[in-house]
């Protein structure tokens, strides 16, 4: 379709300037032979059919050797009609030389021409066809505004539909970012859920009953041999916990960040046995106080072991970095 388009566009050019070139010829050849054959010359003026000129410079050189030719032949025209033709394109672009020669031509023929019925009637015939020139000259116009204007518009929506396109794909993108996004935040709660129905069944029974203790310890008034009882149960439940229960809290850890501390024994595969039990317990959520508790060490000490385990960690992992760092 559209080299359809273009072989036709490219018809329509070539006419046209095949048809300029055909004008521009017989005219030259009409001024050639005016000074030594004026007769012949109008004869061949009025040959014209003035309505098929493409432009108004073609339009104003004819009216001009026209009128000349009507001078040289002594005629007088019936109306100033065609030599106005010549007078106004020259003067409206500022060919002053021409603009006065058609001036002068105009006198002329007021002056010194005489009459001729059928000089008369191919003028007033000459002067019908350029009204009909102006017509189909304002249709054109017409038409080339409405083409332009059509086109304009088509190239208006095009924009604005490319505009659409690409803010219809901008969101789509967003819409995809945010989904994403949303599913890692769906999935990243949905680990910490898990992480924490594993932890909570793990350690609740153990916890409940240390708590339990520890309330006892604290409130009972029985004698030192109960209270020994108390503290020695409760030191037995939580070596329970570091010690048997240590394997499921690493799995649980394992399941529920993808494998996170698999990854850190392959980046590190020094890592000393205390450091591990003590990345585990922190992957795990549990406190401060619950990991010194566990450890047998003081607060203070788990602090100072936590951030140099995590300067360590943030050296060698670069890989996993940030999910290292989401641990502490």
């Amino acid at each position: 379709m559209r080299c359809l388009l273009y072989i036709i566009l490219l018809l329509v050019v070539t006419g046209c300037s095949y048809s300029s070139s055909t004008s521009t010829n017989e005219l030259d050849e009409a001024e050639r032979i005016l000074q030594s054959d004026p007769t012949a010359a109008l004869e061949k003026l009025n040959g014209f059919d003035v309505t098929e000129f493409q432009d108004s410079a073609s339009m104003a050189r004819w009216a001009l050797l026209y009128s000349e030719a009507l001078v040289a032949n002594r005629l007088t025209a019936p109306t100033d009609t065609i030599v106005n033709i010549a007078i106004d394109y020259y003067a409206g672009h500022n060919l002053k030389e021409k603009s006065q020669h058609a001036s002068r031509l105009k006198a002329l023929m007021r002056s010194s021409g005489s009459e001729d019925a059928l000089a008369s009637a191919l003028y007033l015939q000459k002067e019908k066809e350029f009204l009909l020139y102006k017509e189909r000259a304002k249709r054109e116009l017409y038409t080339l505004i409405s083409v332009i204007i059509l086109l304009l518009a088509i190239g208006i929506i095009l924009w604005m539909r490319q505009r659409m396109k690409l803010q219809s794909a901008r969101n789509d993108a967003i819409i995809a970012e945010a989904s994403g996004l949303k599913c890692q935040i769906d999935e990243a709660r949905g680990n910490v859920d898990r992480l924490e129905t594993k932890l909570h069944g793990l350690l609740e029974n153990r916890f409940t009953l240390i708590d339990s203790l520890c309330q006892t310890y604290y409130e009972t008034r029985g004698t030192k041999t109960e209270r020994k009882a108390i503290i020695d149960k409760v030191k037995a439940e939580i070596e329970s916990v570091r010690t048997d229960s240590f394997s499921e809290m690493e799995k649980a850890v394992n399941d529920c960040r993808d494998n996170i501390l698999v990854k850190i024994k392959e980046s590190n595969p020094g890592i000393k046995s205390d450091d591990y039990m003590l990345l585990v317990f922190i992957a795990s959520g549990l406190s401060t106080r619950t990991i010194s508790l566990l450890l047998g060490e003081s607060v203070d000490v788990i602090y100072k072991r936590k951030s140099r385990l995590k300067s360590r960690l943030k050296e060698s992992t670069e890989a996993i970095n940030a999910d290292v760092m989401a641990i502490f």
